[in-house]
């Protein structure tokens, strides 16, 4: 392919590989059918959701092109015996690096994004000693002060909820296939992230 595709071979260290919506590697065997993806870094009732997943340990995870109600999200997640309930909410800020935002767009590959997002969600809730985890993520355009991301994590007692709900945010910043573009007065780009660099040894 790299003769085919030049371009292609010359982003070869910076892009990753996906086949049917799981994480592959150049040496993954391929068959007829299969989708295959190449993905750029990522950047890194809660209202109608463009598509969402509940399983039955009560933990929800959605894709949303509408605001996000974080005070739904915790009253559906909350359970008689949790003691704490800890919120992420990741807002648009109005500037990076000194240039002053406008709004920003959000895009990502639907069906992987959200399978990441429930397998990150249901890893973190096997690992700590917590109830529930909810993670919302907004796509499209996004507006200064707007929530972009929610992370819900109920627990019977403070320190593994906040344990949770850090490494929840920060593993959904590295693993999941979302993009973000930021408008600036004078122009726009696509905000390029970090690939957990693990992925390219699955």
């Amino acid at each position: 392919y790299a003769a085919r595709f030049p371009e292609l071979e010359r982003q070869r260290r910076s892009i990753m590989l996906a086949r049917n919506h799981d994480f592959g590697t150049p040496d993954t065997r391929l068959q007829d059918g299969d989708e295959v993806a190449f993905l750029p870094p990522v950047s890194g009732g809660v209202g109608p959701c463009s598509s969402s997943i509940s399983d039955p340990a009560g933990h929800f995870f959605a894709l949303t092109r509408e605001p996000i109600s974080t005070r739904d999200l915790v009253a559906q997640l909350q359970r008689g015996e949790d003691g704490a309930v800890v919120v992420f909410e990741g807002v648009v800020r109005n500037n990076t690096n000194g240039r002053a935002t406008l709004w920003l767009d959000y895009e990502c590959y639907e069906p992987m994004a959200l399978k990441m997002m429930a397998a990150i969600g249901r890893e973190i809730a096997a690992s700590h000693a917590i109830g529930r985890v909810g993670m919302v993520h907004r796509l499209g355009r996004m507006e200064i002060g707007e929530a972009s991301v929610l992370v819900v994590v109920t627990a019977p007692h403070r320190s593994p909820a906040f344990g949770a709900a850090l490494e929840g945010i920060n593993r959904l910043k590295r693993l999941v296939p979302i993009w973000k573009k930021e408008h600036f007065a004078d122009g726009e780009v696509w905000v390029e992230g970090e690939w957990d660099e693990s992925l390219k040894q699955r």
